[in-house]
């Protein structure tokens, strides 16, 4: 299957991996969730190609992930805004760092720390079930394809092992 291909699957992870799936994009949402809003803040911070972050960055406001704001007319200088759509992807993101600093932090802990601005916490927000409030673990959540759904040549089986 080619990678443009995904975007047809019936499968949210596919179809989203289309706009997310580059090594560069979460990296730069990573760094919108952290307030950087500009080109040149984002190319100095990340160190990546002007070639590359327009690419990234013009693929994300065509899926309406960020928005494009001018900041400045003469000459003309924009920022680049979570939409509701990328303020959406902030639990794939914190879910990543969490991840990240579990695996990755040196022995002083993790880079960047993260405050509940209502209760002044240090916070490593989790994943929770909406109606009985427990932590989510892979082992005890099963999948089922939707009655009415298209698509997959196999029955989903019980939860991760």
């Amino acid at each position: 299957m080619q990678w443009e291909e995904l975007g047809a699957q019936q499968c949210s992870v596919a179809r989203s991996s289309v706009v997310l799936g580059d090594r560069w994009t979460l990296v730069i949402l990573s760094d919108c969730f952290l307030g950087v809003r500009r080109f040149e803040d984002l190319q100095t911070r990340l160190q990546v190609s002007r070639t590359t972050l327009t690419q990234r960055l013009k693929k994300l406001e065509a899926h309406n992930v960020l928005e494009r704001r001018a900041y400045q007319s003469n000459p003309a200088r924009y920022e680049y805004r979570l939409t509701e759509k990328g303020r959406d992807l902030y639990p794939v993101i914190s879910t990543l760092l969490n991840w990240g600093d579990k695996y990755y932090s040196d022995a002083a802990g993790p880079p960047i720390l993260r405050q509940h601005q209502s209760c002044g916490h240090d916070i490593q927000p989790i994943l929770c079930c909406p109606d009985c409030g427990e932590p989510i673990d892979p082992r005890q959540v099963s999948a089922r394809k939707r009655p009415d759904a298209p698509g997959f040549a196999e029955v989903i089986r019980g939860p991760a092992r």
